[in-house]
């Protein structure tokens, strides 16, 4: 009976041990008599014959698990239960099984007889180490468990009261920790993926396509990604961007070095492997971070600096706010007259087809081909605006290369991204879609990334520039539509002079003249309030966009290439520098103030003071050197206070602001259709060219009642946007901005909070705290409409304000 017990409990299933811990009740059985097994005795058997079940069930769930499952992680977990602590439980086994043989006396007694109780105190507490393990084997074989979750758990179950299972725990997610940095090792140190189930580790390749190229070869890409609920609790969102960062710039590596020698010996990156083998487990969230700062500060070091120069990044940047942030105007004023010709151009051949075939009226929808080819004939333009000094325009060129102008696929090409934080540092856009404004179709300018430089600029990073874009190019063509409207010179003043001799001197003649004048002066009496609503919309636009590019977009961008380019913002340096260097107090009667300052130079106080402010030479120096990582962050940050500060986070705003548009267009639409009209009344009134299609009068007092509606509703929009942008100044005050000409809008201010001071690593990015709706209202108030409590209305009789 000892050897059966004893075989059993070394993972042979036993009838027998079973049957004699069973019930009495059970007839059938030959040793169920309570002559040969007391009760006692029975619940004594019944606790070996639970230990042999769960080493059998143990046995079975472990070499399953670690022949197939997918995770490595888990494999590796199931293989080290089984080849540590069930062999430990085996051993044991063993052990009593040699202490009964030698006939030792602390388990064989009197007549070579052993205790029934003896041996059961012998597996004292594996009844409870074997059943947590039977749960950490129930967790490996829950569905969908990665590697990432049962490093959690049994990190959360080295939190026990237990001594012996908090053991078994520590050695588990030594094993789960050691399998994990394995694969971390291949990733950070080499680039690679681990070749075996990929699916479990926390980084992923996706097939990418531009947007708005999709089927184009150029625009098909790959791409890695980081997926957080792989990752382990102890790894931070910031070291988890870092190890995305090396792995992706190590593959880059890997896959230039074949044509580039300048970039070979990427392999002493294999001597940080011991920082990662030296990792204690449990792995301590800090002390992880800190070795992958290290290893990323190591490779920025010795390699990314050769393969992405400071001069690269600054001329990538360089493009985006010249095309993008529309720095060079021209851009803008050739891409929109070249696009209001492709469509004039679209609707005269559908309104030539539509006598012949009225189904010729649906071929004004623009074709991919012909947006591209819009952008081509912009660049012509822009040659020709520079003339001999085209060839000069590297940055043209440039932009010639890289910058694609296409309809876009998806219906939702607005950025949604989470707000600003140390792991995702891009805005929340407002889904308003200024991108259908260009050519009434989602047109979307977006640029071709190269293979280095998407080290710091990102696919999340172009949606957000082309955003902006969108929203900065849309208020930019209004703009130039309404100016245009006075090149219209027979609409903006005509005053007909008589008709040479010798009729001009007679009656008839006279007659003539005076009856072109009047016709002019009724028109102009007509289109007067059209006039005033357009050069009022003019000023509101032309104020917005001031604000947005001289106010934001200027002074974010200068601070950003001053931080990439000194390591430091002037701005800044100078508030810093005015709060550092303050005058004692007036100057005495007589005493210069040049004086002072001398004094001022000579006071030892003033000098240490200085000494301790003052940047050294040798941190400036260890600034400029922005390892690509720390400059994909910055970059975000600077993403982030752009669209903040632009509004374009605002759908409060920004929802009003393309409803404005879209009736600027169709004011200009209709003065533009309203002097074809007019044109066409004088061809049948003077020469008799007469149109049997057309009812004129009719179509006039048509157009006449359209204008007016679309003027009651174009003043309408800009007073709402008005108070709007009145509601956000105040909201931005209530929430601690002072005045509103320092508070940046829709976030939290995070540089520093509400009577606290943020300390900040020296050479940090921060943005520049540009803006102020406060003076741009002060310059709308100038406005008639705008005033803040102006009551002033359009008057359609008198055609004023």
């Amino acid at each position: 009976m000892l050897q059966e017990i004893l075989l059993s409990l070394s993972g042979h299933p036993s009838p027998l041990l079973r049957s004699a811990a069973s019930s009495p009740s059970d007839s059938d059985n030959p040793l169920s008599g309570d002559t040969l097994i007391s009760p006692p005795e029975r619940a004594l058997l019944a606790s070996l014959a639970h230990l042999s079940d769960l080493h059998v069930r143990l046995l079975t769930a472990t070499a399953h698990a670690a022949a197939s499952h997918p995770s490595v992680i888990c494999r590796a977990v199931a293989a080290a239960v089984d080849s540590a602590h069930l062999a430990a439980f085996r051993r044991k086994v063993l052990e009593v099984e040699a202490t009964v043989l030698r006939r030792d006396a602390a388990l064989v007694g009197a007549y070579d007889a052993v205790p029934l109780t003896a041996v059961v105190a012998e597996f004292t507490g594996w009844e409870r180490r074997l059943e947590w393990l039977s749960r950490v084997v129930e967790v490996v074989h829950r569905e969908g468990c990665t590697g990432a979750r049962l490093i959690d758990f049994l990190r959360g179950e080295l939190q026990t009261g237990y001594r012996d299972v908090e053991e078994a725990a520590r050695s588990l997610v030594g094993v789960a920790e050691a399998a994990w940095v394995k694969q971390v090792a291949a990733w950070v140190l080499y680039g690679r993926l681990p070749g075996f189930e990929e699916r479990d580790f926390f980084v992923v390749k996706r097939i990418t396509a531009a947007e708005g190229e999709e089927g184009e070869g150029e625009g098909v890409g790959e791409e890695f990604a980081c997926e957080m609920e792989l990752l382990p609790g102890f790894v931070t969102p910031a070291t988890a961007a870092s190890m995305l960062f090396i792995g992706k710039s190590l593959n880059q590596i890997r896959a230039k070095s074949a044509g580039d020698y300048t970039l070979r010996g990427t392999d002493h990156l294999s001597t940080q492997l011991t920082r990662l083998a030296a990792l204690r487990h449990p792995i301590d969230s800090a002390t992880f971070a800190r070795t992958i700062a290290d290893i990323r500060q190591f490779l920025s070091r010795t390699t990314l600096q050769r393969l992405l120069p400071l001069s690269r990044v600054l001329e990538t940047l360089q493009l985006l706010r010249d095309f993008f942030l529309l720095r060079r105007g021209e851009f803008a004023m050739a891409l929109t007259q070249q696009a209001d010709e492709k469509i004039r151009s679209r609707w005269k051949r559908a309104e030539n087809l539509a006598y012949e075939k009225r189904e010729g009226l649906t071929n004004v929808t623009v074709k991919e081909g012909e947006v591209a080819a819009v952008l081509a004939r912009t660049w012509a333009a822009m040659g020709v605006m520079q003339g001999e000094h085209a060839e000069e325009d590297e940055g043209l060129e440039l932009a010639r290369d890289l910058l694609r102008l296409s309809i876009a696929k998806s219906r939702n090409t607005t950025p949604m991204m989470t707000p600003v934080s140390a792991e995702n540092g891009l805005p929340v856009i407002a889904p308003t879609p200024f991108r259908n404004l260009l050519f009434s179709v989602p047109v979307v300018l977006t640029l071709k990334i190269p293979s280095p430089l998407d080290l710091f600029l990102s696919h999340s990073d172009l949606q957000t520039y082309t955003a902006i874009n969108s929203y900065l190019l849309s208020l930019r063509r209004a703009h130039i539509r309404l100016t245009d409207l006075w090149k219209i010179t027979s609409l903006r003043r005509h005053h007909p002079a008589p008709p040479g001799p010798p009729y001009g001197s007679t009656r008839g003649g006279r007659e003539r003249v005076l009856l072109l004048r009047q016709r002019h002066a009724a028109r102009s009496s007509i289109l007067r309030n059209s006039w005033a609503t357009a050069s009022a919309a003019i000023f509101f636009l032309g104020e917005v966009e001031g604000y947005l590019q001289t106010e934001v977009v200027a002074g974010l961008s200068d601070g950003f290439h001053r931080w990439l380019t000194t390591g430091e913002d002037e701005q800044r340096h100078d508030d810093k520098n005015s709060r550092v260097k303050q005058t004692p107090g007036p100057a005495p009667p007589g005493e210069d103030i040049d004086m002072m300052d001398d004094n001022d130079d000579d006071n030892d106080d003033d000098i240490w003071l200085a000494e301790s402010t003052s940047p050294q030479p040798s941190t400036i120096q260890a600034s400029l050197h922005h390892d690509p990582q720390t400059l994909a962050t910055s970059h975000r940050q600077f993403l982030h206070a752009l669209a903040n500060r632009l509004l374009l986070t605002q759908q409060s705003f920004t929802d009003p602001l393309y409803e404005l548009l879209v009736q600027i267009d169709h004011l200009v639409a209709l003065i533009h259709r309203l002097h074809s009209v007019w044109t066409a009344a004088d061809l049948e009134t003077d020469a008799g060219v007469v149109d049997a299609f057309v009812d004129l009068e009719r179509e006039e007092r048509d157009v006449q009642g359209e204008i007016r509606g679309v003027e009651r509703r174009v003043k309408k929009g800009i007073e709402g946007l008005i108070a709007e942008l009145r509601r956000l100044e105040g909201s931005a005050a209530l929430r601690g901005g002072g005045d509103g000409g320092d508070f940046e809008l829709g976030i939290v201010d995070e540089s520093q909070d509400e009577g606290e001071l943020v300390m900040r690593e020296y050479g940090e990015y921060v943005p520049r705290r540009v803006g102020g709706i406060d003076r741009l209202l002060m310059k709308l108030d100038f406005g008639t409409w705008f005033g803040r409590g102006g009551e002033e209305t359009l008057d359609d009789d008198d055609g004023g304000l």
